[in-house]
């Protein structure tokens, strides 16, 4: 099982503007109102922590590989070989640079018409790590750092997270 999670700022402000951007889930007024449902699991798919919390009792299970969102922006092609060799490949350094540049959020966001059909261009907005900046005030990060802190502080998938390095102002 590969499982994919990303910070929980950037992530929150990506599921906004798919909510509010796909006609077929509810959309919010604002980002007030999303982040408050948001931050109380009240969202599709339900709360991202209660989410976290549960697969971080599954981090150190064998059949399991945890990859988060900024290591792939970070080194696609490192988390590309790390993901090959999870699922018992052996791909040569070609192999893996060749899936990189195919796998980079651009490279699949120009494809993403042919691949996703009219979601495409929801699905695959900015793909930036940090936007959270420019749409969180204040006080919704003092509220998501302490929503943190109580959920993910201290355990694996938190430190997995690097959360002081990509969600602190």
């Amino acid at each position: 099982i590969l499982v994919l999670f990303r910070n929980p700022k950037d992530t929150a402000v990506s599921f906004f503007h798919f909510h509010n951007n796909v006609p077929s889930v509810p959309s919010y007024s604002s980002w007030d109102e999303f982040f408050s449902e948001f931050m109380n699991g009240k969202v599709g798919w339900g709360s991202y922590f209660d989410h976290a919390v549960t697969w971080n009792k599954h981090i150190e299970d064998e059949n399991t590989m945890f990859i988060i969102y900024e290591d792939l922006k970070e080194n696609l092609t490192a988390s590309v070989k790390q993901i090959a060799e999870f699922f018992g490949f052996s791909p040569t350094a070609d192999q893996i640079q060749s899936i990189a540049d195919r796998a980079t959020f651009q490279a699949v966001k120009e494809k993403a018409q042919e691949t996703h059909g009219p979601v495409g261009s929801i699905l695959f907005r900015k793909g930036v790590v940090g936007d959270w900046k420019n749409i969180f005030t204040e006080a919704q990060n003092q509220e998501m750092d302490a929503k943190f802190k109580v959920c993910l502080e201290g355990t694996k998938l938190g430190a997995k997270l690097k959360y002081d390095v990509y969600c602190k102002a």
